[in-house]
């Protein structure tokens, strides 16, 4: 693992377009060999998007194999590059969006799309940020994953499994908290919602923390655009939250359905969406 780091390291002084022809082989590879995950993608897209051709989802699930690839080998930039090649690689649209409520609590729902990792850096040298952080497996990988968050000083890291009390308190000086709560995380504190018809087992979080810290709801999307990419703000949201969670719930899943046909290639689809089923209905995945 620590070779993987180094070479990334080195891959980060490449221009994006030198990794964007290193990742069509590495993802047309990919494709062939994660039969496994390439299922998984193919099932949720033929959940999705059932009038679609199988060509069309087979199409779009290896542009998302050259996709994951390119995030892949673009962790060096992440971890590595100067602030000013950041903010030339990543254009931020409508910031004033965010910078128009400092004085208030806010929740940035940014949604799990290829870009989400770099435009966040991007971000970081603009704004303080708090997120939640998984724990990898390999210790390796989670010292640089963690060091490369924190490694602009300003992000406040919250554990995972430390609950809603320390998101909460991280958020206490109007530090705007990046929520990404478009997984399967199982069925403790998710209910089935659509998410494009299909019912999908969905946090609530946003809705909860919304109505605890009395916070704005500012969505945000990164995309890929050629070799840089674009982060975009949208407007806060009004009436959110209400008193019915799975409305507001449906509100979110909607949101994200919208911004997926936008760029169906760059959103997360080897994830097991819905892998959490009601009681008694058949499981998609083997």
């Amino acid at each position: 693992m620590r070779f993987a780091i180094f070479l990334l390291w080195l891959l980060h002084h490449l221009p994006l377009s030198v990794l964007n022809l290193l990742a069509w082989p590495i993802g047309k590879l990919a494709y062939l060999l994660a039969k496994e995950r390439r299922q998984v993608g193919l099932i949720n897209l033929r959940l999705c998007f059932p009038e679609w051709s199988e060509a069309k989802r087979r199409h779009i699930i290896q542009q998302h194999f050259h996709a994951m690839a390119r995030m892949l080998l673009e962790y060096g930039i992440m971890w590595y590059a100067t602030p000013e090649r950041l903010k030339r690689l990543v254009k931020i649209h409508n910031l004033d969006y965010l910078q128009q409520y400092e004085q208030e609590n806010v929740i940035i729902l940014y949604p799990h799309f290829v870009g989400f990792e770099i435009c966040v850096y991007r971000l970081n040298l603009e704004k303080t940020l708090a997120s939640v952080y998984s724990n990898q497996k390999n210790p390796v990988i989670n010292q640089q994953v963690y060091q490369g968050r924190m490694r602009f000083n300003n992000a406040k890291i919250v554990s995972r499994q430390e609950g809603l009390r320390s998101i909460i308190k991280a958020m206490k000086d109007h530090t705007p908290f990046v929520y990404l709560p478009d997984q399967d995380f199982g069925p403790k504190d998710s209910i089935f919602v659509p998410f494009f018809g299909v019912e999908a087992a969905t946090i609530t979080g946003l809705s909860r923390i919304a109505k605890l810290s009395k916070a704005k709801v500012i969505p945000a999307i990164p995309t890929r655009v050629g070799n840089h990419y674009e982060l975009t703000f949208y407007p806060a949201w009004d009436n959110f939250p209400t008193e019915d969670i799975a409305a507001d719930t449906r509100r979110m899943n909607a949101f994200i359905e919208e911004r997926i046909l936008e760029q169906p290639e760059q959103y997360f689809w080897l994830h097991k969406r819905f892998k959490t089923r009601p009681e008694g209905q058949a499981r998609f995945y083997k």
